[in-house]
């Protein structure tokens, strides 16, 4: 991982030695390699298939043009480079908690970049506060769609809805000291309204080609192929199209740049062929308040006794559920019978999506559950009575060199997510982390739920898209029009101080 490179090869061979010396049976070993991406699979398949619908979802929301409408009412708060700079942070952070980060990188990129950069935002802070607010903030928690949590808890062997609170309180930490360092810093470059500021921005090119061979979770579809700088900031001119569902301005199909240049429509770039206007209207609305109202609900249930309390295990099928209404009504209202069959579209097209961007993380996971003794026998096909953890034993058997302080143990997990996250995947090193956190816990009195939190902090704000530049960073580089290595720099600091604070407080807010 320090050498940024993919860990399946080497998870895999670990699982074939492993199974093969427990089991004493060579035979057992080959099959262990089967056995542990297959228990692997069956245990993370709800988490692939929120994923499609989702993404399913989304496509349906494209093909109307409802989903660029959903960003369109914050345009008319950007009066001043200030409130631009909020408006970006709380446009970027809305639609990427319930859509993931990559799709509104190209959406805020056409429809309200132009407009904060037109009231005096530098384009590098604009792009430091998406990628903050974005691949960031929303992405470590993943409260809504809960991916992240369900990976980490897996993992540590606790309750997902516990990582998924800690996560939120940990993301909002992390991403609010980093936006008010940004701000602090940037503030003296402010502009004043003006039309030459957007002028001179469309003015500049950035021809180098950005080679994206990632493969990885974290970056929510860049899985192969090659988009360069120019053509991704022409996304903010007016394009919105995005690529496929969920790809962050990539086809999730063919791995290609598919980011259109400015077409005529209505100005904000929904032309008459995205669909009625009006029923596009109706959905960029319906949507968003459908997801929050579930979002309240669930609140409520957990912190009042309105209503019945949502099990974490019924959340994820709760947003699923109601996602998939959605889309339904989304197609049928578009295409009328024929909703039948683009119905059925959009979900393979999400289910395609969903293993290109989270396949790898499968047999990564099941060397890491060969480690769990609810799994080893399963996986290694060798029935003993008492199966070891070995994981939690070899923890044990170096229990004497651990700091019992929690403190320091999660600056450890914290550094260990960072690590996970170099090779450029915010989500692949999430089993490492989550199985860290419920080895090392106990041995240190600190709940696993809070160091599962803090490790997927680290990772995926590290390879996510804020710390490295082989990320979906390039993204919003590319829509910003400003040189990803400078970005990466602009948010080193800001990010880095934000992880210390969350994690500083984590052990004595939980």
């Amino acid at each position: 991982m320090i050498a940024r490179r993919n860990v399946v090869v080497p998870a895999v061979i670990a699982t074939f030695l492993t199974s093969w010396f427990y089991s004493g049976n060579l035979i057992k070993g080959l099959a262990g390699i089967f056995n542990a991406s297959l228990t692997a699979a069956g245990e993370l398949f709800s988490i692939f298939l929120i994923i499609a619908i989702i993404t399913a979802l989304l496509g349906g929301l494209r093909a109307m043009g409802a989903e660029r409408r959903m960003v369109r009412p914050f345009r008319g708060l950007m009066r001043n480079s200030h409130m631009a700079f909020l408006t970006i942070a709380a446009a970027t952070y809305f639609i990427s908690l319930f859509f993931w980060p990559t799709p509104a990188v190209p959406l805020i990129g056409a429809l309200l970049l132009p407009a904060a950069i037109r009231a005096g935002l530098p384009a590098m802070t604009a792009a430091a506060v998406m990628a903050i607010a974005g691949q960031g903030m929303a992405l470590s928690s993943d409260y809504v769609i809960q991916v992240a949590p369900g990976l980490s808890a897996k993992a540590a062997g606790t309750d997902t809805g516990a990582v998924a609170d800690r996560a939120m309180v940990l993301s909002l930490i992390t991403g609010i000291v980093a936006l008010v360092f940004v701000y602090w810093r940037t503030r003296r470059g402010f502009g004043a309204v003006s039309d030459e500021n957007e002028l001179r921005w469309r003015s500049q090119q950035m021809d180098v080609p950005l080679e994206l061979q990632l493969g990885s979770a974290g970056n929510r579809g860049f899985s192969k192929g090659v988009v360069t700088a120019k053509a991704a900031a022409r996304a903010a001119g007016g394009s919105g199209s995005g690529g496929s569902a969920g790809s962050g301005g990539l086809d999730a199909g063919a791995g290609t740049a598919v980011l259109t240049a400015p077409g005529e429509g209505d100005g904000d770039g929904v032309s008459e062929q995205d669909g009625p206007v009006r029923r596009s209207q109706v959905f960029a609305v319906l949507v968003p308040l459908a997801f929050a109202v579930v979002v309240g609900y669930m609140l409520l249930g957990k912190f009042t006794g309105l209503v019945p309390e949502v099990e974490s295990n019924d959340a994820a099928g709760l947003v699923g559920g109601v996602a998939m209404l959605l889309l339904f009504g989304t197609v049928f209202t578009l295409d009328g019978t024929h909703g039948l069959t683009t119905a059925a579209s959009h979900v393979v097209d999400g289910l395609v999506f969903a293993f290109k961007a989270m396949g790898v993380v499968i047999p990564i996971a099941g060397f890491f559950f060969l480690g769990n003794a609810d799994f080893i026998s399963q996986i290694t096909g060798t029935q003993k009575s008492h199966p070891p953890a070995l994981l939690f034993d070899l923890v044990k058997s170096v229990d004497q060199y651990i700091p019992g302080n929690g403190f320091i143990l999660g600056f450890a997990i914290l550094v260990v997510g960072m690590i996970t996250g170099l090779e450029g995947s915010g989500f692949a090193g999430l089993p490492l982390t989550g199985s860290l956190a419920g080895a090392l816990g106990p041995a240190a009195h600190t709940d696993p739920a809070t160091l599962a939190a803090v490790g997927q902090m680290g990772s995926v704000w590290t390879g996510g898209g804020t710390l490295i530049a082989w990320s979906s960073l390039l993204a919003v580089a590319g829509v910003a029009r400003v040189p990803v290595q400078e970005l990466v720099r602009q948010l080193f600091v800001p990010v880095v101080v934000g992880l210390t604070a969350a994690t500083a407080l984590s052990t004595l807010l939980f």
